[in-house]
């Protein structure tokens, strides 16, 4: 039996760019990247048509877990149908990237690159730091062969999120970094600083605040790699407003804290020109269609819960890019 093999599709052919430019605008002017994960039609019609109108570049994410639910082979058509979508929007279009959130292997990497992702992160954080070296400078070098940038990551954040689950938080040692950059040759890296995955970042008691984030660690990281675009990973706010929304129509969400405005307001003022946010997309996508089905029972049209918590995900990311990560307006 003969088998065909899979044509290798490039990012340029789909429309997108890779993260380069963006990176060095967002670094030249003082804001970040928004970085958003999406599952399903809706959260991609809702994220580009929050960016578009917003006049914000923006990094499409999806994780191994959402491109294995989505089905690659179709992913790549939304993609293509995504760009064409923005271009007829009378905003105009604006910059994209499709970047592969937590690649855990470099096969994986390597078929995302070959399916049109314009960026890949390789997270070998949790393997000893040699090992995450070599797995991360493996991917690099594949990826570059097509012009993919590449984020690496030291240090581990804790948290769930799809397959990424680490009970404790390992912070970044800002003394491997100039050496990890070197020697890997990433484009970007993600560090923790007391970041979280998933909506529970925190262990608090009601009414406590969050701990607030380790700038000093980040401010030692922009010291020894100047001028290096630098991540956060698990930056959502779990915003309150949604959460009490889940628990007043039935769901059960107690204590779920995230990452502060102001926290993240300062750290886009840095060296960090990309902030991952996918919770608070998940968070507001249960809390509408959670009110919808405890305000019409009857209700079995998925267009009429799904369409509205389409409409409120694109106010919540056009508020993300203008009053917390000042992407609005940069294109």
């Amino acid at each position: 039996m003969t088998t065909t093999a899979t044509k290798t599709v490039t990012f340029k052919e789909l429309g997108f760019v890779n993260t380069r430019e963006m990176f060095k605008n967002a670094m030249k002017d003082g804001y970040a990247v928004p970085a958003y994960n999406f599952n399903n039609m809706e959260q991609l019609q809702a994220i580009l048509t929050a960016c578009v109108r917003s006049r914000s570049p923006v990094i499409l994410q999806l994780s191994k877990g959402a491109r294995d639910y989505a089905n690659a082979t179709l992913l790549r058509w939304m993609a293509m149908g995504a760009m064409e979508m923005i271009k007829e929007m009378k905003e105009g279009p604006v910059p994209v990237a499709l970047h592969l959130d937590h690649g855990d292997s470099f096969e994986l990497c390597k078929s995302c690159i070959e399916n049109g992702f314009s960026s890949v992160m390789i997270d070998a954080s949790h393997l000893p730091y040699e090992e995450n070296i070599k797995l991360t400078k493996q991917v690099v070098e594949y990826a570059h062969q097509f012009d993919v940038t590449v984020e690496g990551e030291l240090g581990v954040l804790a948290g769930i999120e799809d397959e990424v689950s680490h009970e404790h938080s390992n912070y970044t040692d800002p003394a491997q970094v100039e050496d990890f950059v070197k020697r890997t040759g990433v484009d970007s890296l993600a560090i923790s600083i007391g970041t979280s995955h998933g909506a529970f970042k925190f262990k608090v008691k009601p009414g406590e605040s969050a701990p607030p984030l380790r700038f000093d660690i980040l401010a030692e990281c922009e010291r020894r790699i100047p001028g290096f675009p630098i991540v956060l990973h698990g930056a959502s706010s779990v915003l309150t407003s949604y959460i009490d929304m889940i628990n007043k129509y039935g769901g059960k969400m107690e204590n779920a804290v995230g990452v502060s405005a102001d926290q993240l307001r300062k750290a886009a003022k840095s060296a960090v020109c990309k902030i991952n946010i996918d919770s608070d997309g998940r968070l507001v996508m249960t809390a509408v269609i959670r009110k919808v089905f405890a305000e019409k029972p009857g209700e079995f049209d998925p267009r009429k819960y799904l369409g509205p918590a389409r409409e409120e995900l694109i106010k919540m990311y056009m508020d993300k890019n203008q009053t917390v990560l000042g992407s609005a307006g940069r294109v």
